[in-house]
């Protein structure tokens, strides 16, 4: 996929300032593939909560990334509709699965640790 759309120098910077940061670039990469809660970021990447929240906010507030509530959390998934979606793609297009990290929260049993 070609992404044709013309950008700005300054947004294309702004967009890979955002993933320039390696737990960023994996959220982004999972979240590709699959909504995640906080609580299974906080597993995955054996952070704190208040660390993963600030990483999902600075994807959240730049609109990369959109928020589902459901009860007293917050799921977390690429947000289809950003205006560069398709250059994100392009971007982490190849970037390595991250498949394997959640593959290993579900044999823990941590899948959905917040239902």
């Amino acid at each position: 996929m070609i992404f044709n759309q013309t950008m700005e120098l300054e947004t294309a910077a702004s967009i890979l300032k955002l993933l320039g940061d390696k737990t960023r670039l994996a959220m982004v990469k999972i979240l590709s593939e699959n909504e995640c809660c906080v609580c299974e970021f906080v597993d995955l990447f054996e952070m704190s909560q208040p660390a993963v929240s600030q990483h999902l906010r600075k994807l959240r507030d730049s609109g990369l990334v959109k928020e589902r509530r459901k009860g007293q959390w917050i799921y977390y998934s690429l947000n289809s509709s950003y205006p560069y979606h398709p250059y994100v793609l392009q971007v982490i297009q190849g970037v390595p699965s991250q498949r394997y990290r959640i593959e290993e929260l579900e044999t823990q049993g941590k899948r959905i640790s917040c239902d």
